[in-house]
């Protein structure tokens, strides 16, 4: 089998899934998407057979999982953190305990779509990181996930469903279940723009911030908010290739 080769393969794991793609220094390829839990060195060389990458870029929040990457991506594995350069500042007390994919997510926002800006992703948890306009990271908010709290409802209650998550019908619930996507769905947004308010209200400058959503639910939440100008579901592997290309210069016959 001939090998096709890429500059970088990008690595994002997070708490519910991890995502991998491979990316030459101007473009993703097709993203690989299998849940945290399933993460073996098995399972990732079958994500991509007949593919290599001269550089390992890797975000991480589940430090169990990271001795699986190294051992099967290019050595070393350059890890994202606030020790390597990134192009953004950080103003915050303790750089070291800002999540990886944050910073990553940070960056891409002040690169791809400029500053003032706040990146709120819809992960197991929903995190908001707020980026100056000098383009520094100024720190962020929180919030339990939408499917953490839905799961949570259905564990912990003898009657309630498990619901798939999708825009309701109405907002006073007919069923059960439609009540608990009016819940979930207005409830979060609700969440969502008294954050934002609040934020807003405390950032520096008089620009208005960009509001970038990213993550798995961001499309289903986002969309009817009218508050985000930008949905990025990749922005996480995004930055991810911009501090590739940051900490790696350009080489001959790179792509």
């Amino acid at each position: 089998m001939k090998v096709k080769a890429s500059e970088f393969i990008l690595v994002d794991i997070s708490n519910s899934f991890t995502k991998v793609a491979f990316s030459s220094r101007a473009r993703l390829g097709r993203v690989h998407r299998l849940p945290t839990s399933e993460l073996t060195e098995k399972n990732l060389r079958a994500l991509s057979p007949g593919r290599s990458a001269r550089i390992a870029i890797a975000a991480s929040v589940v430090p169990a999982k990271n001795r699986v990457l190294q051992a099967v991506l290019p050595d070393p594995v350059c890890w994202v953190g606030p020790g390597i350069p990134l192009g953004i500042g950080i103003n915050y007390p303790h750089p070291e305990t800002i999540g990886a994919d944050r910073l990553a997510n940070a960056v891409a926002a002040a690169s791809l779509h400029g500053t003032p800006a706040i990146v709120v992703d819809f992960g197991t948890a929903v995190t908001f990181d707020v980026i100056s306009p000098d383009g520094s990271y100024l720190g962020g908010v929180i919030a339990p996930g939408l499917t953490a709290m839905t799961e949570y409802l259905h564990t912990h209650t003898a009657l309630l469903p498990l619901v798939t998550l999708r825009e309701p019908r109405h907002a006073i619930g007919k069923s059960t279940r439609g009540a608990m996507l009016s819940g979930a769905i207005h409830g979060y947004r609700g969440l969502i723009g008294e954050i934002v308010r609040q934020i807003t209200r405390e950032m520096p400058g008089r620009k208005k911030p960009l509001l970038i959503a990213t993550g798995g639910d961001a499309r289903v939440i986002a969309g009817r908010t009218g508050l985000f100008s930008v949905v990025s579901p990749q922005l996480t592997l995004e930055g991810l290739r911009l501090i590739g290309c940051r900490n790696f210069p350009q080489t001959s016959g790179s792509g």
